[in-house]
């Protein structure tokens, strides 16, 4: 009973093959001319695009013509070993593993069966050959392992890689020459052999500290002035023997401890700040505004003292002309 199983389903694997790979072929022939209809027009198009200046458009549409070339020159191989494998047909039937010389030949079929989608009877006969050299040979081909024997320019033809730019300028000029086209090539060279900036690593200038981004620091507001709109008076503190100095003779030395007394005043107020500004350069942002608040803190209390000052200074100078008139 299972030599008649074997050789019932010998005869349907030979007829399901020839017919699968007879399909396959004429519609091979069929795509190749369909193909070759379309690449001529694409060429044309190419080449007025050349003698209309539109070098960028070319550029681009090249590709496509390389992509269908290459379909084609793998239609043409694919072509070749379906036949070979049809005229061998019956030696396949008769052995269960498969010959060395039908090896390169079958290998490239299954290759090329789920990356031809234009050709469905090829997934058909890579079914019929899954299940009879099993899934491990099909496994070694789908993978490319080192003894799988398929073509290799059915590999290259096949392959969903970019064209490389010599590739493309080849056929850029192959256009040019075939429609007699005085076509200056030396923009497009420079254009396909630009070295482009990699844009993934992102900016690779170098900031400094000035120029990071810098925290929001909630500052501590001063306190609030009256409602009424009065300037808030600020209390003086006189330490003990600070204001006991005696009373000038004459108003002009009384003028001139003020103008020395507010001149020291303001160079104090002067320096803080001054010295904050030589820190901000040298600081870290949060530094630099704690030094900032202590400094303007600083300067207003000298500002206070000397308003206080120059009050008491002209309490004594009115002191001084009432005298005087007395």
């Amino acid at each position: 009973m299972s030599l008649l199983n074997q050789l019932f389903n010998r005869g349907v694997f030979g007829a399901k093959c020839k017919t699968c790979l007879t399909l396959a072929i004429s519609r091979m022939k069929l795509l190749q001319n369909k193909r070759d209809l379309q690449l001529k027009q694409m060429r044309k198009e190419i080449a007025q695009f050349l003698q209309a200046g539109q070098e960028a458009i070319a550029r681009i549409r090249v590709e496509h013509v390389i992509r269908e070339q290459n379909i084609c020159a793998a239609y043409a191989v694919l072509e070749l070993f379906c036949e070979f494998v049809l005229a061998r047909v019956p030696i396949l039937e008769n052995q269960k593993d498969c010959p060395s010389e039908m090896r390169e030949a079958i290998a490239s079929i299954l290759f090329a069966a789920p990356r031809c989608s234009d050709l469905p009877d090829l997934l058909q006969i890579k079914n019929m050959f899954t299940a009879k050299y099993g899934k491990e040979f099909v496994m070694a081909v789908s993978e490319l392992r080192p003894d799988s024997g398929v073509n290799r320019t059915l590999i290259e033809k096949l392959s969903v890689s970019a064209p490389s730019s010599e590739a493309r300028l080849k056929v850029l000029k192959e256009i040019a020459q075939e429609h007699n086209l005085a076509w200056d090539s030396s923009m497009t060279e420079a254009e396909l052999f630009k070295k482009h900036e990699d844009l993934l690593g992102g900016s690779k200038a170098i900031c400094d500290g000035s120029s990071l981004p810098q925290a929001p620091v909630k500052q501590d507001s001063p306190k609030s002035s009256p409602s009424n709109g009065a300037h808030p008076t600020m209390p003086t503190v006189s330490k003990p023997g600070s204001h006991q100095a005696p009373n000038p003779p004459r108003a002009i030395s009384l003028l001139g401890t003020n103008e020395i007394e507010q001149s020291a005043t303001n160079y104090n107020a002067a320096a803080p700040i001054t010295d904050t500004k030589r820190e901000i350069s040298t600081s870290k942002p949060s530094d630099v505004l704690e030094r900032a608040r202590a400094a303007i803190a600083s300067a207003e209390r000298a500002s206070a003292a000397a308003r206080a000052a120059a009050e008491l200074v002209n309490v004594k100078f009115g002191s001084l002309k009432l005298e005087g008139k007395s």
